[in-house]
């Protein structure tokens, strides 16, 4: 099972500041795993949109069955903004696929 987590900075202040992604789908076959697919494009692709739409450079670690970011903390409200933005995206296609694909991946939140 994939296992994402999405830490935000408190109940009140719901901005997000990492996620990590762990574990495999187990859908199908390496290669045919859709759930798995999407999971890997949607959270790298948070990541490569964040650089490339708002110019912030995230802290990323990854290796074969993992991806941990880290958002750095000191950016400009208007900035950050954006960059919340496209985070809270990436959680509503996560929170998608777990819909329909719950025995596969779990979406958790922690504060």
């Amino acid at each position: 099972m994939i296992k994402v987590k999405v830490k935000r900075l408190s109940r009140d202040n719901k901005f997000i500041t990492s996620y990590q992604v762990t574990g495999h789908a187990f859908y199908d076959e390496p290669g045919k795993d859709i759930v798995c697919s999407a999971v890997s494009a949607i959270t790298v692709g948070t990541v490569n949109s964040i650089e490339a739409l708002t110019g912030v450079v995230p802290q990323v670690k990854m290796q074969s069955g993992m991806l941990k970011v880290i958002i750095p903390s000191d950016l400009s409200s208007s900035v950050a903004e954006q960059v919340q933005l496209l985070l809270e995206s990436m959680v509503v296609m996560l929170n998608s696929i777990e819909e329909s694909y719950g025995e596969h991946i779990q979406v958790t939140t922690t504060y």
